[in-house]
């Protein structure tokens, strides 16, 4: 039993793979090469949830979670990390990750915990990633930095049965204050597609990066 996500989180990310749950307000934002993104207005504070689903085409699912969990790896295929590392806090491990942002825009950052487990499901092979911000984490804050303290992600990843990933993610980001329209717009509409394309790169690469080490 995890101390940090419960079964039952782990048990409804992955079954959106098979039957996406759109009730109660989710909207089609934009779909673009093969990914579908819906959103969610939340009335509480102003922002959207986000959902997203599609495939990465060319890499394996365990690949893809391999990468996606390597934070060192991710320095070096993300241009938009300024600082990422996990470390004990008082005891407790947590992630830190620092964001840049586009000028005149504050860097942003995140102290967050998370968990991969890979899940047998009658036969099915699923591999389901959580996260969650942990604002009781000992992290002090950057001066100039904006410290994210509402943040929440699930991913769901399995073989699409042709060499590639089928991929569920759900994410949610409250860093507080006001955030131009705009850059919410771009941060979906480009933001999450790039970052996959950028992902399967990184997949592609991953073996020469690992043979480097």
């Amino acid at each position: 039993m995890s101390l940090r996500f419960t079964d039952e989180e782990f048990q409804n990310a992955w079954k959106e793979l098979d039957e996406p749950q759109l009730e109660g307000g989710w909207e089609l934002f934009v779909e673009t090469m093969g990914v579908k993104i819906y959103r969610l207005y939340d009335k509480e504070t102003g922002l959207y949830e986000y959902k997203v689903y599609g495939v990465l085409t060319t890499c394996t699912t365990e690949l893809c979670a391999d990468v996606y969990m390597d934070l060192t790896y991710r320095k070096d295929w993300d241009g938009y990390v300024k600082e990422l590392y996990e470390k004990d806090f008082d005891g407790q491990s947590a992630i830190y990750w620092e964001v840049k942002y586009p000028f005149p825009l504050s860097n942003r950052d995140y102290v967050y915990v998370r968990e991969r487990k890979d899940l047998d499901m009658d036969g099915r092979k699923i591999w389901v990633i959580l996260a969650k911000s942990s604002p009781e984490t000992p992290c002090p804050e950057k001066s100039g930095v904006l410290r994210v303290k509402d943040y929440k992600q699930s991913v769901s990843l399995e073989s699409d049965g042709a060499g590639g990933t089928k991929l569920f993610m759900n994410y949610f980001d409250n860093p507080g204050g006001n955030i131009p329209t705009w850059l919410v717009n771009w941060a979906a509409k480009k933001g999450v597609p790039g970052f996959l394309t950028d992902m399967q790169k990184a997949c592609s690469n991953y073996k020469n990066y690992c043979q480097k080490k």
